[in-house]
């Protein structure tokens, strides 16, 4: 069976201040965890070492929101996975929207930057998505297989096995729109589908969670689904009862 996974992306927010007062606030709910839920905070890269030592002892497991597609090199500016395991990340997110419009990463980058996530001994959050476009026009599903096929013809279906996907469709990332619960598992089942045509296995196994405006009173149906293992949560994350409400529904 599956296990549940959800992470907290807070993005470009915080401060020290902030981030003592969140983690603070979230501990006594959260520390000792939620039974077969995986916890992930990913907080920008400044904090990281703050929320490790914050959480120390607790049951919340450190992930990061980039990475860069080379181990070590004259890229300024640029974190690698090395790096990131050396301050006890697990997780790392990849393809995430905001960075596929943003800052233009296309497919073959993310591909690459799942590869280095791996190859660093983490394990990547690989985001996928349409925009309302790509929906409307009917091609929501073949938008979200080519970024998905990039992964696999890269990687193969075996790095799924360590990996994880979420489904933040484009749409409805900070808008305050969610998918609908009928809209969110169809898609989640179509992935799984496109992984099964590789491996029925590894498809049943993979953890695909979802993203894009979850809050306390949506996540409970969307969590329901059979297909939905937790989710990717953005701007709910930021305040500590509406992440634990999120967290606990699950269970």
């Amino acid at each position: 069976m599956r296990r549940a996974l959800i992470a907290a992306n807070w993005k470009m927010h915080g401060s020290r201040d902030f981030i003592r007062e969140l983690v603070g606030q979230l501990l006594p709910s959260l520390s000792n965890g939620v039974n077969g839920v995986d916890l992930v905070l990913c907080p920008p890269f400044p904090y990281l070492a703050q929320v490790a030592e914050l959480s120390r002892g607790a049951e919340l497991i450190l992930g990061a929101q980039n990475i860069c597609s080379e181990h070590e090199g004259a890229f300024t500016g640029e974190i690698s996975g090395r790096m990131l395991a050396d301050f006890k990340v697990r997780y790392v997110i990849v393809g995430h929207s905001e960075r596929r419009k943003l800052m233009a990463e296309n497919d073959a980058l993310v591909a690459r930057k799942f590869v280095a996530a791996q190859a660093s001994g983490l394990i990547p959050v690989l985001c996928v998505g349409e925009t309302l476009d790509e929906r409307n026009s009917g091609n929501a599903a073949q938008v979200v297989e080519q970024q998905l096929s990039a992964v696999l013809e890269g990687s193969g279906v075996e790095a799924l096995r360590s990996a994880v996907i979420a489904y933040e469709p484009v749409w409805a990332i900070g808008t305050g729109c969610s998918a609908s619960t009928s809209q969110a598992q169809d898609m989640h089942a179509s992935i799984r589908r496109m992984i099964a045509e590789h491996d029925p296995e590894v498809a049943q196994s993979v953890q695909i969670v979802y993203g894009g405006s979850v809050t306390p009173d949506n996540a409970p149906d969307l969590f329901s689904q059979p297909d939905i293992d937790g989710g990717l949560i953005g701007g709910a994350s930021l305040n500590a009862e509406s992440f634990i409400r999120i967290c606990q529904s699950v269970s």
